[in-house]
């Protein structure tokens, strides 16, 4: 169940205390990729988990996508939203710990920022610890192993013809991949040189997004969505 597009009875009628919070970022993914993208991924593959689980009779709560996170490494690309690592670790831990007060205290936070990954982390073992409620993050992209990631490459940009075809602009593939760079940073002695993506990208994108096909997309959700169920199942049945 989506709280967004329940009622208060709705959710009250519901017998889980299982909950996921899909969690992004709104920043650049290059000229052909939307600003949403890490959001919009992460929300599909918590709303794919919780069907597969529904069609199984288990109920799962889905909670609001957070759409803004870590992502001040954008900065130069305009659109990009950001807040500071600690507004962040605060404002997730709030969100957590007002699910688990209405009885929703099993939490996965399915991410689709690379960005958020440490901060989640943090904030999970920290709820965990010191509330009555167990919290875990998932990375879909990691949790599949993705080969080839980049930054609104071949990877991302499958999973959006999967999901959000109409948002990905074919027109504008070719000045993505002409401006993309290589790799995610300046590597020198094993040390990223690099804080900003500008340094290393002009198009803001890292890959080749013309790679990329809907035929992979639904590939990538389908494993990501497998993943998760079998995460939600061992959180479920977990005593942490």
């Amino acid at each position: 169940m989506h709280l967004t597009e329940a009622t208060w009875t709705d959710a009250d009628d519901l017998d889980t205390d299982l909950a996921v919070v899909p969690v992004g970022s709104t920043e650049q993914h290059g000229p052909h990729a939307p600003l949403g993208t890490d959001h919009l991924t992460a929300r599909a593959v918590a709303a794919g988990a919780a069907e597969v689980r529904e069609e199984n009779g288990h109920e799962t709560v889905i909670a609001p996508a957070i759409p803004v996170g870590i992502a001040e490494e954008h900065r130069h690309f305009r659109g990009t939203l950001w807040v500071s690592p600690d507004s962040f670790r605060g404002y997730v831990r709030d969100v957590l710990t007002s699910l688990a007060a209405q009885g929703w205290n099993r939490i996965v936070l399915v991410n689709g920022h690379g960005g958020n990954v440490g901060a989640l982390r943090e904030v999970c073992a920290d709820v965990t610890r010191h509330e009555q409620a167990y919290a875990v993050p998932f990375t879909w992209f990691d949790a599949i192993g993705a080969t080839g990631m980049g930054h609104g490459g071949p990877v991302e940009t499958a999973m959006l013809r999967a999901i959000e075809p109409e948002l990905v602009h074919d027109e504008r593939i070719e000045a993505a991949h002409e401006g993309a760079g290589d790799g995610w940073g300046e590597w020198v002695a094993g040390t990223n040189l690099a804080f900003d993506s500008a340094e290393f990208t002009d198009s803001g994108a890292v890959g080749d997004p013309s790679e990329a096909t809907t035929e992979r997309g639904e590939e990538l959700l389908e494993r990501a969505t497998a993943a998760l169920v079998t995460l939600l199942e061992a959180v479920e049945e977990r005593d942490p």
